[in-house]
């Protein structure tokens, strides 16, 4: 039978970062997986849009992407030295830099388009492996080896 390749539970895939955790949440972690930042506010509209829409597609990705959610109220130092004039404002990290990103809330194909783009500038697959799992089961079907597709 095959096994898909497991998902990381969602709190290690989405986590509310702080000044004091940016440093191993994003820039370390970045080194061997790429690290979408969220910057947001309680108050901002958008951001309440744009957030979870967010998460679902870092969920979808099953491990190919991390994603940081930084409160610009609770951590306006982050924000300053990354220049984040208004939010929402996604960064991209990989190996410890900033190597994409947009500001506003923007439609839930364009946050895929930004989430796979992410993946494929650090070399992975954002199917998660799936599209991998479901080529062989075809071939297993084919082989007339229902049981184990």
């Amino acid at each position: 039978m095959i096994e898909l390749g497991t998902t990381p539970p969602a709190d290690d895939l989405i986590k509310d970062v702080s000044e004091a955790d940016f440093m191993a949440e994003v820039v370390e972690m970045s080194q061997t997986v790429p690290v979408i930042v969220d910057f947001w506010a309680p108050w901002c509209g958008p951001c309440k849009t744009l957030g979870p829409a967010l998460e679902a597609a870092v969920t979808r990705a099953r491990g190919a992407v991390r994603m940081a959610k930084v409160n610009v109220d609770e951590n306006q130092m982050i924000a300053g030295q990354l220049r984040v004039q208004s939010i929402p404002t996604v960064y991209a990290f990989w190996q410890g830099q900033p190597v994409d990103g947009f500001q506003g809330a923007v439609p839930p194909s364009e946050i895929d388009a930004f989430v796979e783009r992410v993946v494929k500038t650090a070399g992975g697959d954002a199917s998660g492996g799936l599209d991998d799992a479901i080529a062989a089961a075809e071939e297993m079907l084919d082989a007339g080896a229902a049981s184990d597709a």
